[in-house]
């Protein structure tokens, strides 16, 4: 029960210290006069995903492979079949042209790489698979190309979305940021450390918790965005915080877990590496169904039922 509350309390304090330091950071950078579009497409999108990333620092510190893998691929799942679903559900998403033709495709293509360099059984004929730093490295090397793309959309002025920020003075911004990253660090210990207590204690596979409660209780962020996003019919957030998501966490939180420490992966865990493909090649497609490029209310129903069978699916087999 200690250890259901910590995992609990790990979360609440892991969110808390995102948003705190997502806030503190874009008002200090908005202090030093740093463009809003810039703020949002670093700032926001690192502070999004910070939970999987902290996370996942602390389970390649412990060797954890099973918990740095699924943690990421979970997440990538979740954010398209359920956080997708639900935000589609609520109101249909029209993606824009760069999203379609460049950012989904590359979050396809994240997928792909990641089965291809997750497979040293099949390909090179080892007896075990391992992202290895050198993959790592790999990962990190697109996630810069990813960034590089960023950088040219604001220099075009292609980008068009606002973010809002806090009006905090730089010295309670410079304090708020510390107190996020010491809150952030503290609930990622707190989940890693519990998580893997609870499946010690239950004899339930790290696999299926990390697929499930770790990865779902770290894309809360980018939950609470996409629905809000979607309910104000701001459907261009929506969605590319999602894509965005994925790309960053296959390149850079998954890379840099590889580069801390090789990433074991199992033969179960093959499953999962196929749904994720699976998962961004159906956005692809529902992009091009229907009138438009839209994710209709009818596609997002099917997502979030894909998600369930997909979790009945690796607990019952």
């Amino acid at each position: 029960m200690l250890n259901f509350l910590l995992l609990v309390t790990g979360f609440i304090v892991l969110i808390y210290g995102a948003n705190l330091l997502v806030d503190s950071a874009s008002a200090l950078a908005k202090k030093l006069n740093v463009p809003t579009i810039v703020i949002g497409l670093t700032i926001v999108a690192l502070g999004t995903s910070a939970p999987e990333l902290v996370v996942n620092i602390f389970a390649a510190i412990d060797h954890n492979s099973n918990i740095a893998l699924g943690n990421v691929v979970g997440s990538n799942l979740f954010n398209i079949f359920a956080i997708l679903g639900i935000s589609a559900f609520i109101y249909p998403l029209t993606v824009k042209s760069k999203t379609t033709w460049i950012e989904v495709p590359l979050a396809l293509l994240s997928a792909i790489i990641l089965l291809v360099l997750a497979n040293d059984v099949l390909i090179d004929k080892n007896t075990e698979s391992v992202i290895s730093r050198i993959d790592g490295i790999i990962f990190v090397s697109f996630f810069l190309i990813f960034i590089v793309y960023n950088i040219q959309l604001i220099l075009s002025g292609s980008y068009d979305e606002e973010f809002k920020t806090k009006n905090y003075s730089i010295k309670k911004s410079i304090l708020f940021i510390i107190g996020g990253v010491i809150f952030l660090v503290l609930g990622g210990k707190a989940i890693v450390y519990s998580a893997t207590e609870i499946a010690r204690l239950f004899g339930i596979p790290e696999r299926i918790i990390s697929l499930t409660i770790i990865s779902i209780g770290t894309s809360l962020p980018e939950l609470a965005t996409s629905v809000i996003a979607a309910r104000k019919k701001n459907v261009d957030i929506a969605i590319g915080n999602i894509v965005g998501s994925n790309i960053f966490n296959v390149f850079f939180i998954l890379g840099t877990s590889a580069i801390i420490y090789p990433v074991t992966v199992s033969l179960s865990a093959q499953y999962d590496l196929l749904i994720n493909i699976l998962a961004s090649l159906l956005l692809f497609i529902f992009i091009f169904t229907g009138k438009g490029r839209k994710i209709n209310r009818w596609e997002g129903l099917i997502f979030m039922i894909l998600y369930v069978l997909y979790i009945i699916s690796i607990i019952v087999f």
